[in-house]
């Protein structure tokens, strides 16, 4: 593997940012004398840092996602998030899944209002609808704040789950394939104001995707993870691309095909053969 693809690869950055997230040989297995789905995986995230976890379906990377959210527990190991251990869900994480998951009967800026509200408590009415406010503006939606669920497009729904999200200001915001139901265009638009939000605010954020080119687009580093049962993390592999990436230039950028031939790669023959030999 070229040295400009490892995970020492520098990330553009001046100094290194603290470690916030430690995952230390972590397992799951969901049934006594069943296989593992996956076991010893171990990585840490910096503040302020975009990683992407892709992998074939059955690697485990949502049960990786919930328990880094405190949904589920592991059989091994642990995370530990600002120096706390993982055991429930807490405010600190904020979760976007595929499905918006939004309370039908409250509009959007009610949907997010509550979030808010769940963080602080404390806050006057007025406090929490200029947040929600903000943070629907901040994806978009500044029009369409008054309207219900049933009358947003699926793009508009998921960008109030976005907001809601970073609503709570979460140290880490845990996204699960956010975009994987959107049509392309819908797809394309929301991965660039993504990219925009998390680089004005060092948003950090651990992202689960099948899209290749999803992963270049936004991920600082890309995780990849071996074919199940037993999977194991069989890659960190740092994204050599300069963090002003957008998806009209970015496969013009230096080093674009190969990182991205390294990555097909992986999923298309290599993920099903590291279990057997790691060094392929």
């Amino acid at each position: 593997m070229p040295n400009d693809l490892s995970a020492s690869a520098p990330l553009h950055r001046t100094t290194e940012p603290r470690v916030l997230v430690r995952v230390s040989d972590m397992g799951k297995q969901y049934r006594q004398n069943s296989p593992m789905v996956f076991e010893n995986v171990s990585f840490d995230i910096h503040q302020g840092d975009f990683v992407c976890l892709i992998g074939h379906s059955g690697c485990g990377k949502s049960s990786i996602l919930n328990i880094l959210a405190g949904l589920e527990q592991p059989t091994t190991g642990g995370v530990i998030i600002d120096g706390r251990e993982v055991t429930r869900p807490g405010l600190d994480r904020g979760v976007v899944f595929q499905g918006h998951a939004l309370l039908p009967w409250m509009t959007a800026l009610q949907n997010v209002a509550f979030a808010v509200r769940a963080r602080e408590p404390a806050a006057s009415r007025h406090a929490v609808r200029e947040k929600a406010e903000h943070y629907l503006a901040m994806v978009g939606l500044a029009k369409a704040m008054h309207k219900k669920p049933f009358e947003l497009s699926g793009g508009m729904r998921q960008r109030v789950g976005i907001a809601r999200a970073f609503s709570t200001q979460p140290r880490l915001l845990l996204m699960d394939e956010p975009f994987g139901a959107l049509d392309a265009l819908t797809r394309g638009l929301i991965q660039e104001e993504l990219l925009r939000i998390c680089t004005e605010t060092r948003q950090t954020v651990f992202m689960i995707t099948h899209d290749v080119d999803e992963a270049i687009l936004l991920a600082d580093r890309v995780l990849l993870m071996s074919n199940g049962p037993s999977a194991k993390l069989a890659e960190d592999v740092a994204n050599p691309l300069p963090r002003s990436r957008t998806r009209e230039r970015m496969h013009h950028e230096s080093g674009f095909y190969e990182f991205r031939n390294h990555l097909v790669d992986f999923l298309v023959r290599r993920s099903a053969l590291v279990q057997s030999d790691p060094n392929l």
